[in-house]
């Protein structure tokens, strides 16, 4: 598979100051202050960056944490794991797509079953269409 490549101005022009600042600048929205916290209906959430479909809303759950939580994705080659050392005093896990590399959020070891994985990402990150 060929990465979706683009330089920072091309990304600029496409997204909004919020969705480049997460996507592409590896940041992180305030709690509560993000789209798609309460979306249930049934559909796909895409990449805001390339459209890749990344989970369904049959996978959401409320954490409580003020992001849109998942337990996993529409399937395991749609997103990458990279550590982050961001955090100098624990390391976690970032998720990014796998089609463009875009920072979705991080996932996390307590969430529900099947997978008792909370993938915990950025609004702004996430594009959805509902079914």
């Amino acid at each position: 598979m060929v990465k979706i490549v683009k330089s920072d101005e091309e990304w600029k022009l496409q997204l909004t100051t919020e969705q480049y600042h997460v996507t592409r600048g590896h940041g992180t929205e305030p709690p509560f202050k993000g789209p798609h916290q309460d979306e249930s209906r049934p559909g796909d959430f895409h990449c805001v960056c390339c459209g890749n479909k990344l989970f369904r809303t049959e996978a959401k759950f409320d954490s409580g944490t003020g992001w849109p939580s998942f337990y996993q994705p529409i399937s395991p080659q749609a997103v990458s794991e990279h550590q982050d050392r961001s955090m100098l005093i624990f390391v976690r896990t970032e998720v990014r797509c796998a089609d463009c590399d875009a920072h979705l959020g991080h996932v996390f070891e307590d969430g529900p079953q099947p997978t008792g994985l909370r993938y915990c990402l950025n609004g702004h990150a996430l594009d959805f269409k509902a079914d």
